[in-house]
């Protein structure tokens, strides 16, 4: 399986009205991996949503929403992090120095077989093994021709 990993704070910027430019184009992202196919994203991702949209957001998201979100999200069929994938997030974490929670998302979308990470928290452009992290932010969705 190969594709683009959502992480986290890309959902959350799906849904947050406070910065609707950022939203504007969180949305641009996730409507070109759903028509595409090639969304990817793991149960940790959507936990961590869940619990973001529902406590952080300002208005806090109403919690059957936030559910819903993480039902649709399902059809991607998220990775299930399984001790493999926390071997290899405690590999990624000693050779890269990311922090766990990043690790284990970018151990996640190694394992997924993804190209790109797209990520505001982590550094744009940078390479971890053959996965890439990509602001949507500063970066143009032509980006995506290269994923399969």
């Amino acid at each position: 399986m190969s594709g683009v990993f959502v992480d986290t704070n890309i959902l959350i910027c799906s849904e947050d009205g406070a910065h609707p430019t950022k939203r504007d184009v969180a949305l641009q992202w996730l409507a070109v991996l759903w028509q595409r196919g090639i969304g990817r994203t793991s149960t940790q991702v959507l936990n961590e949503f869940y619990v973001s949209a529902t406590r952080k957001l300002t208005p806090p998201m109403a919690s059957g929403d936030a559910r819903a979100e993480v039902r649709r999200y399902a059809l991607w069929q998220p990775w299930q992090i399984d001790h493999a994938t926390v071997e290899s997030a405690w590999a990624v974490e000693s050779r890269y120095g990311l922090h766990y929670g990043d690790s284990l998302v970018i151990a996640s979308a190694q394992h997924l077989g993804c190209t790109f990470v797209l990520s505001e928290d982590m550094v744009h452009g940078q390479h971890y093994g053959a996965v890439q992290v990509i602001n949507p932010f500063s970066a143009s969705l032509a980006i995506l021709d290269q994923v399969q």
